[in-house]
């Protein structure tokens, strides 16, 4: 009979781990899908136009304000004027669908060491025409996949030591519209050659 008996506790000890383990699994499969999750957007859009003139009125720099294609929206902007390098600089951040992104970088004063500093790892590609100025392209001579934010930069050297930097992972048709954007701000304002 105990031979019996030690079968027994012992089979139904493995029964009981079994329900037990059943047990957990529901019950984390049902808070699971009882609890609420949040699937909106974490990155909040900010009011990039009202940034930019205010950064404008603020300080003595000519600061863009630019306005970026249907559906995109800004995630970022700020002037700041006491970076290390001494250069200040405005920037902008642009998203739009499909996980695209362009940034961009309005630079006072730069000096050859900014822009040496900034383009570093590209090389020089090609040059697009814009309306009234030429703009050089820089891509990554390492080919990230997935492509990274700075892989592709486009640089427009548009007054004596100001530039602007547009870079970010986005279709060409894209690109376009925030440079036509740009050409429209910046008309009157000779290029440097």
């Amino acid at each position: 009979m105990s031979d019996s008996a030690a079968r027994h506790r012992a089979r139904q000890t493995v029964i009981n781990l079994i329900l037990a383990l059943g047990a957990s699994i529901g019950l984390v499969v049902t808070l699971v899908l009882i609890v609420p999750r949040d699937d909106s957007n974490r990155i909040k859009g900010i009011d990039y136009t009202a940034i930019s003139q205010q950064a404008k009125a603020d300080s003595a720099f000519d600061v863009i304000t630019i306005t970026p294609p249907e559906n995109w929206w800004a995630n970022n902007a700020a002037l700041t004027t006491n970076n290390i390098d001494t250069v200040p600089v405005f920037k902008a951040g642009f998203v739009g669908s499909d996980i695209k992104y362009i940034g961009y970088t309005q630079a006072f004063n730069a000096n050859p060491t900014w822009l040496a500093l900034s383009l570093n790892g590209k090389v020089l590609t090609e040059q697009y025409s814009s309306k009234h100025y030429k703009w050089d392209v820089y891509e990554s001579i390492v080919d990230n996949n997935p492509k990274k934010t700075m892989d592709y930069i486009m640089v427009l050297n548009y007054k004596a030591e100001d530039y602007l930097l547009l870079y970010g992972v986005a279709d060409p048709s894209e690109f376009k519209s925030f440079i036509d954007s740009i050409d429209k701000e910046l008309n009157g304002v000779p290029q440097i050659d």
